[in-house]
């Protein structure tokens, strides 16, 4: 049994990551998109819609932290926001055809990034990379349910 490095995961998981979005953003031409802006874009699918609320929970961030989120986003073109239909007090965030846009781009250019660089390793390590999706899936999992709180905290005010 064979034990997992974990600083040496991690040290590589991160540098990867800035690396990718680096070069996805280059080879289509794509503006800078701060992660946290890129998480809220990811949460809502083409056709969807959230409240303030429902993205702060989804991406354990504080309501002024997603409120600050959403006005820079609304002046950048990267989403919309309108009155809920079954409660008009609330609001429903939405990305724009912009934010999709973007974000299609962005996974179609990454995807490529990444298809032609395996494409590059040795039969073994390509193996190793299509077993290591799942777990590393599964990984990512295991962190969000650990970074979940266990107890609510105090209601935010507006």
């Amino acid at each position: 049994m064979s034990t997992v490095d974990a600083a040496r995961l991690a040290a590589v998981i991160s540098p990867l990551r800035r690396t990718l979005l680096a070069a996805a953003r280059t080879a289509e031409r794509l503006p800078e998109i701060p992660d946290p802006q890129i998480e809220i874009i990811r949460v809502l699918p083409r056709g969807t819609a959230a409240t303030p609320g429902e993205l702060a929970q989804r991406l354990g961030l504080s309501r002024p932290t997603i409120s600050n989120l959403l006005r820079v986003m609304e002046s950048a073109d990267l989403i919309t926001r309108s009155p809920r239909s079954d409660d008009r007090r609330q609001v429903a965030v939405a990305a724009s055809a912009k934010a999709l846009d973007l974000f299609d781009r962005f996974d179609r250019a990454g995807t490529a990034l990444v298809a032609d660089a395996v494409a590059t390793l040795p039969a073994a390590d390509r193996r190793a990379l299509a077993g290591a999706v799942p777990a590393l899936e599964r990984l990512r999992d295991a962190i969000t349910v650990r970074r979940q709180p266990t107890h609510p905290g105090p209601k935010e005010t507006r």
